[in-house]
């Protein structure tokens, strides 16, 4: 597919050469996959708004006349929200992918390992579910063998982004010079984000249920929705970074339903789906902490849902966790920013001050609309009592159930009526003297 086809045209005319010759010209001031874009993303973004309006109109209404019918409606919704999800995805994404194609930004040895890894969890997270429909030992044999599949491919990812760091074509793409310092640096502070977001996920999250079909799925439709919502995004960076509209609210959401060891594996997988949206690759660390490593820690958005002493306030419980994940994303982005993109700071600016203004410009005003908007969506006490279903603890106290949940009544057995004693003594014949 030529750079021709794909642009926009806006003008046309000749000029004749020494020999006599009529060369014509065209004038392709604007891309055309560009100006797609941003079109299409503005009427996703009133399609969005749209949409979320008349669910929440009609949400109000079933609470209020036919509360028993609110379950039901929530499901229809998030049908709705799931096909729109997927045609943002389906549009976008190979938008994308022209307007890397039409400006040369297509690196075969990075994007695509990059697109079969992400296949490869979208397809093994789909396997993973409709295993568990069926026996526990199909579940588990699945399970081993998409993770081997994802596993392997997350390997060769890394190969090929090794041969690609290697070659300096990297730092020369970008136009950056990484030193030996920065490098050590990047690394540290890497291995050191992990271990406080997997600590902080361990510690928070004691006696939840393991993975299971409806937990899967959960994360499914949350990663695809905050990857769709993350294209609706009003301003664009100019090194990367964008002010969405509220495309992190699924992934706290799902970290507040299902605990902050599933939420921190569900935004490293929302991470790793982002290097194909927006690549600003120069270092593997760089890549760890501006990708997987700043949305695993949007995961930590649920590490207060389960505090006792704020069960009656979960708009507080969320915005809390909301904050404390949102401050880990910032770490990952403002490190990436001081060691990685150094080169990108004005003359005589200092480093952490310039990363710290650049990803901050974007950063808050991102998580701000993200909490929000989860404060606004927990306001509804129908909408809480339906996430307290999915918040249960693993090994619950014999006789409880979680807030929220109405245990469904069981009919008694059948049992024989005894007989009255004065009857049974009647009956029974006595023993002959």
């Amino acid at each position: 597919m030529s750079a021709v086809s794909l642009s926009s045209y806006q003008d046309y005319f000749e000029t004749i050469d020494e020999e006599g010759n009529t060369i014509p010209h065209y004038d392709y001031p604007d891309v055309w996959t560009s100006f797609a874009k941003d079109a299409l993303m503005n009427v996703f973004l009133y399609a969005a708004i749209a949409l979320v309006v008349i669910l929440v109109v009609v949400g109000i209404f079933v609470s209020l006349r036919k509360p028993e019918s609110m379950k039901s409606f929530m499901r229809t919704a998030l049908g709705f929200a799931c096909g729109f999800a997927v045609t943002v995805i389906a549009a976008m994404l190979s938008l994308e992918f022209f307007d890397m194609y039409e400006n040369g930004y297509v690196f075969d040895l990075v994007l695509w390992p990059s697109v079969a890894c992400v296949s490869a969890v979208v397809l093994g997270i789909a396997a993973i579910y409709i295993s568990s429909l069926y026996s526990k030992k199909t579940f588990r044999l699945t399970s081993i063998i998409s993770g081997s599949v994802i596993g392997a491919s997350v390997i060769a990812l890394f190969a090929c982004l090794s041969v690609y760091f290697s070659s300096g074509a990297a730092g020369e793409n970008n136009g950056v010079v990484i030193t030996v310092s920065e490098n050590v640096g990047m690394c540290i502070c890497a291995v050191v984000l992990v271990a406080a977001i997997v600590v902080c996920a361990f510690l928070f999250d004691k006696g939840t249920k393991g993975f299971d079909s409806k937990s899967i799925s959960y994360a499914a439709i949350c990663i695809a929705m905050s990857f769709a919502l993350s294209y609706i995004a009003p301003i664009h960076m100019p090194q990367g970074g964008s002010v969405t509209i509220a495309s992190l609210v699924p992934l706290m959401l799902y970290s507040f339903m299902f605990g902050t060891k599933k939420g921190v594996l569900a935004g490293a997988v929302y991470g790793f789906m982002q290097i194909i949206q927006d690549p600003w690759i120069v270092h593997p660390a760089q890549l760890l902490l501006d990708y997987p490593i700043a949305f695993a820690g949007i995961g930590l958005a649920g590490m207060f849902a389960h505090v006792k002493k704020l069960e009656k306030l979960p708009q507080l419980q969320f915005a809390l966790g909301a904050i404390v994940g949102s401050v880990f994303r910032f770490a990952g982005h403002l490190l990436s920013g001081a060691f990685a993109f150094s080169e990108y700071a004005p003359e005589g600016m200092n480093v952490w001050v310039y990363s710290l203004g650049y990803n901050g410009s974007y950063v808050f005003p991102d998580i701000a609309i993200a909490i929000a908007a989860g404060i606004i969506v927990l306001s509804s006490p129908s909408f809480v009592k339906q996430l307290r279903k999915y918040s249960k603890k693993k090994s619950l106290p014999a006789g409880t159930q979680p807030e929220g949940e109405v245990q469904e009544p069981v009919a008694p057995a059948a049992e024989v009526p005894a007989e009255a004693p004065m009857q049974q003594e009647l009956t029974t014949p006595h023993p002959k003297d």
